[in-house]
């Protein structure tokens, strides 16, 4: 259903819409029409920009500290496998034993970090001040 409006636009806008009407298959109430309806989503959409805008500033920052804290863990792990590969000497071939224990050791390892994971447990956050490394 369409409704009559009476309407009142600057002589230029009225000029600039005569232009346009004059063309083949244009119409005014077709032309004035189309830039309501386009103004009035591009209005509704500003409106949901300005609702998401805060949403994503907050998941940008949180993204930040995320690539901040994985930044300090690689470089941890960097630092620490480079430090036990440079001072730890390798063990001899025969020395079963050792090994043995080595690879028992690594299956606790994954063992603990796979535990950890699945309860959703940090390690870091959770050294009390006695038990920290100086």
């Amino acid at each position: 259903m369409k409704v009559r409006q009476n309407l009142y636009i600057d002589r230029d806008l009225s000029d600039a819409l005569e232009a346009l009407a004059s063309g083949p298959g244009a119409n005014k109430s077709r032309l004035v029409n189309d830039a309501v309806a386009a103004w009035l989503a591009r209005r509704g959409t500003r409106e949901i920009d300005d609702l998401l805008k805060v949403r994503l500033d907050r998941v940008s920052r949180e993204i930040g500290l995320v690539r901040r804290d994985i930044d300090v863990v690689l470089e941890s792990l960097a630092l620490f496998v480079r430090y036990q590969l440079l001072v730890t000497a390798p063990l001899p071939e025969a020395d079963s034993a050792a090994l043995a224990i080595g690879l028992d050791r690594f299956e606790k390892f994954v063992g603990q970090v796979g535990r950890q994971l699945a309860a959703g447990k940090r390690t870091l956050g959770a050294i009390e001040p006695a038990e920290k490394v100086s």
